[in-house]
């Protein structure tokens, strides 16, 4: 009778090898599926149209938001635009917003390179795979704000769909990102003035889309970013 082999190199083999045993679970394939949602971001009329109809009040319960009300991490286990594709959203936002991309050979989720020209500011921001980064993935209306015009109100499985939905993220300069922190249309706007016009399209889409209410001043504010809207 052979010698027995140790199990811990059969389980390396299989590793190597791509096999698993039957029954085990393994990760999900990468489906290939829209990374922006039809008719999004809204055009300008239909954005108008929209923010007409958002209701109007002031936020609420801001004082219980916590971050981890919309999941801790990010998920592809949402019904969200992106989701279910087997890839982490972060690297779909990359794979959507970058340009000059060079994506894995092996797993076309990882994003190895590229070049985001930032909507907010107008740079070229480089990225390179496993080295720090000066983007970030924004909520273009952030995570708090949708809390204080309805989230509160949504189930955990609403939050972390939203969390997770392309049509809400986009990728962004870092230091900006962290300016814009939570705030408001109103208490903030895209230093590049030319990105006014696309980033109330945006909000608003979002807003719509989400059923969240804005408030007075927020209201106006998006008002004026449409403004900026060719006519």
């Amino acid at each position: 009778m052979g010698a027995r082999i140790p199990l811990f190199i059969v389980a390396a083999a299989l590793l190597l090898t791509g096999c698993h045993p039957a029954g085990s679970r393994v990760a999900a394939p990468f489906v290939q599926v829209p990374l922006a949602g039809a008719g999004f971001p809204p055009p300008p009329e239909i954005a108008k149209a929209q923010l007409a109809k958002l209701k109007v009040e002031w936020g609420r319960n801001w004082e219980t938001y916590k971050r981890e009300e919309f999941g801790r991490t990010w998920s592809d286990e949402t019904d969200a635009v992106g989701g279910r594709n087997g890839c982490d959203t972060r690297d779909d936002v990359l794979r959507r917003d970058l340009s000059e991309l060079r994506e894995g050979d092996r797993n076309p989720c990882v994003v190895l390179s590229g070049v985001l020209h930032d909507p907010y500011t107008g740079k070229e921001l480089p990225y390179t795979y496993r080295r720090a980064s000066q983007i970030q993935t924004d909520h273009v209306v952030a995570l708090g704000a949708a809390w204080r015009a309805g989230a509160y109100g949504w189930t955990p499985q609403r939050r972390l769909e939203y969390a997770n939905d392309l049509d809400v993220l986009l990728a962004v300069d870092k230091q900006t990102n962290q300016d814009k922190g939570s705030r408001t249309a109103d208490k903030w706007k895209p230093p590049r003035r030319e990105y006014w016009c696309e980033y109330g399209r945006r909000y608003t889409g979002i807003k719509a889309k989400y059923g969240l209410s804005v408030t007075p001043p927020e209201k106006l504010a998006l008002e004026e970013l449409l403004a900026a809207c060719p006519q």
